[in-house]
């Protein structure tokens, strides 16, 4: 299968709310529609992970912040376009989202993708998607495709057959955390 066609593939998936594995910008993702509270809770499930954590999503563009943050601190736009790496967001509160994709306190996470793949997926799925390392919750996040366990890739609907040769160097993203004041936290650089 082309690009193309695995994106097709993807797309539908996430329409009918399954789950996918994918390339991201940083390390391989589970990603899902972020609107999608049924969809978001089969995330948490194959990841055995508590929901009070949040999920960050990945957007293709900063202009689709406002769609989903209540308010966006102008600094958000000067990390993202300065950023030379990619960087989650954390902002106090999100909107038009799954309730359950929500951290405890109504934080959402994220991150502007410029990566192929996820960048042109978010474009044609025309919502945002779940971004979550391809790992059970507690354990190490797989760098690279082979490293990912085998209980993940068989509770996914579908796995993106791109980039999957790449060498283990992938790393997260980094993590700020803005409030609309001004304060920034840097949870992981």
């Amino acid at each position: 299968m082309d690009f193309r066609e695995q994106l097709k593939k993807a797309v539908e998936v996430l329409q009918n709310g399954g789950l996918i594995l994918y390339p991201t910008d940083t390390i391989w993702g589970i990603g899902c529609d972020a609107t999608n509270a049924e969809a978001v809770k089969k995330v948490y499930d194959l990841k055995k992970r508590a929901e009070r954590k949040g999920l960050l999503v990945l957007i293709e563009n900063e202009v689709r912040l406002n769609s989903y943050v209540r308010e966006v601190p102008e600094m958000a736009y000067d990390l993202i376009e300065l950023s030379d790496k990619p960087i989650t967001i954390i902002y106090p509160q999100g909107k038009n989202l799954a309730e359950n994709v929500y951290a405890e306190d109504g934080s959402i996470g994220i991150r502007v993708t410029k990566e192929d793949f996820s960048r042109s997926l978010c474009q044609r799925f025309r919502r945002p998607v779940v971004s979550t390392s391809a790992n059970i919750s507690g354990e190490k996040a797989p760098r690279s495709f082979s490293q990912i366990n085998e209980e993940i890739l068989n509770g996914v609907d579908y796995v993106v057959d791109f980039r999957q040769e790449e060498p283990g160097n992938a790393a997260p993203s980094g993590i700020i955390k803005l409030d609309v004041d001004g304060q920034v936290e840097v949870i992981r650089e």
